[in-house]
């Protein structure tokens, strides 16, 4: 588990670097759009695929491998496809999945 957790922790800062990378246009125009929009989104499809099989509630392991592939299959998709947002949407899933799967503390 703790394993996991530091896997986790490591995919996270490179997506946030992916992300910031983009934002900030810290390469080239070509570079930077590949970063936050193809190369983000894979890594955060891989995050939902490595964290799917430790949720604690078993009803969200397959939506949570769903929203993987949303992720992954949409950043593969061309810009500006109509399907595209399907990885924005794989992104909101799998986010609110991990949101709801967190135990309450009473």
């Amino acid at each position: 588990m703790r394993n996991q957790q530091t896997i986790q922790g490591i995919i996270s800062v490179i997506a946030v670097i992916c992300l910031a990378a983009g934002w900030f246009n810290i390469f080239s125009p070509d570079v930077s759009n590949l970063l936050s929009k193809r190369v983000f989104y894979i890594i955060i499809g891989i995050s939902f695929v490595l964290q799917a099989p430790f949720l604690s509630n078993k009803n969200f392991i397959y939506p949570m491998y769903a929203a993987a592939g949303l992720c992954i299959i949409g950043a593969f998709l061309p810009l500006d496809s109509r399907l595209a947002g399907m990885k924005t949407l794989g992104l909101l899933g799998g986010i609110i999945l991990s949101f709801s799967n967190r135990q309450r503390q009473a």
